[in-house]
């Protein structure tokens, strides 16, 4: 978590926004004191997340199977000894 003062957020406030969409919260401060905090909205970031796993999902569908030993044989082709 981070602060920052509200002069400050007031100047920067795209790069908080973009901070805060990738996850961070951040605190805003007037004189030392806290007057605001701006969290990731947790609905749509779910949403991100869901998605981006149906995605995952369904390419590991279109790959082929591996075996141990096919990973183990691959892992060094290509190398010079």
């Amino acid at each position: 978590m981070r602060e920052i003062q509200s002069s400050e957020a007031k100047t920067h406030l795209p790069q908080l926004l973009d901070a805060v969409e990738r996850g961070e919260t951040i605190v805003i401060t007037r004189h030392g004191r806290a007057i605001a905090r701006l969290v990731p909205e947790v609905e749509g970031r779910a949403a991100e997340v869901r998605k981006a796993m149906e995605r995952i999902e369904a390419f590991r569908q279109t790959m082929p199977r591996l075996t141990v030993e096919d990973i183990l044989s691959a892992r060094h082709e290509g190398h010079k000894y």
